[in-house]
């Protein structure tokens, strides 16, 4: 049976600036950056303790366009502590907002799209 989600792929326009961006802004690792075939890469990214990872996949490569949002969110224990630390890091961030089902924080990615993290760890 499956026991998890392993990745979750985002189509990108360019893989070099979002791969720099989780990694050092969001403080994301590389997992693997690998040919898929000639002139295609595997870039997936996940956080530092590991969980599901995020592939950006070249949406040119794939025949399409970049995703307009993200298909996951986010998760962290502290949203203000977090908030804080993304914009020392130069990231655009929302403050937190609560909402009946929890509270969240949005991060727009160097191509406009905005991840949402939320407290639900």
């Amino acid at each position: 049976m499956i026991s998890r989600v392993a990745a979750a792929i985002v189509a990108v326009a360019d893989q070099d600036r979002m791969a720099a961006f989780f990694v050092d802004r969001l403080g994301f690792e590389v997992v693997r950056d690998a040919e898929m075939w000639p002139g295609a890469r595997w870039v997936e990214v996940a956080p530092p303790d590991g969980g599901t990872s995020v592939v950006l996949s070249a949406a040119a490569d794939c025949g399409r366009e970049p995703d307009p949002a993200y298909p996951m969110t986010f998760a962290c224990a502290d949203l203000a502590g977090t908030a804080a630390q993304l914009r020392a890091a130069g990231v655009e961030v929302t403050d937190p907002v609560t909402e009946p089902w929890g509270s969240y924080i949005r991060v727009t990615d160097p191509e406009g799209r905005q991840l949402l993290v939320n407290d639900r760890v």
